[in-house]
């Protein structure tokens, strides 16, 4: 549908951030920093937020005391029911796997090559989010 006022068609939106609400933020850091090589671009000093470098959209990290503090009520994620997933790109997914899995992730799909051709597997991180980590996928000639 097209813009209906010219104030409308102004507004540029930049998709910035993915937070993941977690039980400890610490933890969280420490999980993606040493599982996927990720470093802290900002952490607040009460501890409670923080941010990863991973370009112009950043994954961040807001404790679930704090969201509960802004009225909010965080829900715990379902490892049997999961909603979404956030996905690292490797051209080495079966090392990036033991990586994660020895920082303290738990491995919930091994190795395998996909229908497509993608090369993919699953970790589930501390807090029990989903995290592919997976190749490139081949770009048709």
């Amino acid at each position: 549908m097209p813009p209906s006022t010219t104030r409308e068609q102004e507004v540029r939106l930049i998709f910035r951030y993915t937070i993941l609400y977690v039980s400890d933020v610490t933890r969280s850091l420490a999980f993606y920093e040493h599982g996927f090589g990720l470093k802290p671009a900002m952490v607040h000093p009460s501890g409670d937020y923080a941010e990863l470098a991973t370009g112009s959209t950043k994954l961040a990290f807001s404790s679930r005391s704090l969201m509960k503090s802004l009225g909010k009520d965080p829900a715990l994620p379902d490892p049997e029911r999961p909603v979404f997933e956030i996905a690292f790109e490797t051209d080495d997914v079966g090392a990036a796997l033991e990586r994660a899995n020895a920082a303290g992730g738990e491995t919930l799909q091994e190795v395998r090559v996909e229908a497509w051709g993608q090369t993919t597997a699953y970790v589930r991180d501390p807090d029990g989010y989903f995290v592919e980590v997976c190749s490139p996928i081949a770009k048709d000639s």
